[in-house]
């Protein structure tokens, strides 16, 4: 299998990419839910809330982190998580501009 080649794409088409592959799974699809339903950081356990087990949730907020999407605190044993507003209002505009593009259709495509 080949190398991605990243390097040849704009920053802009790698993070929308990037992003775009985090929201391609319906767990972190659901956790972002559950923040934004919140409306808050959270302290708790997601395991109960969305039905999986620790150590996946870990890894999706570790992915959604990474990303910048949510950012969070520890504090011992505890780990508190919220969306990063800023970064949500960038990826907002980022698939705004990108999904509004529209095609001049002048009769030529197939």
């Amino acid at each position: 299998m080949g190398l991605t080649k990243s390097e040849i794409f704009t920053e802009e088409q790698n993070k929308l990419a990037l992003v775009a592959k985090a929201f391609g799974h319906p767990a972190r699809i659901a956790i972002l839910q559950h923040l934004f339903k919140l409306n808050s950081c959270v302290c708790g356990d997601l395991v109960n809330e969305i039905g999986l087990a620790q150590p996946t949730i870990s890894q999706h907020l570790k992915e959604l982190k990474n990303l910048g999407i949510i950012k969070g605190d520890i504090s011992g044993t505890s780990v508190c998580y919220c969306i990063n507003q800023e970064e949500w209002q960038n990826i907002k505009h980022m698939f705004s501009q990108f999904l509004e593009q529209e095609l001049i259709d002048d009769g030529t495509c197939c």
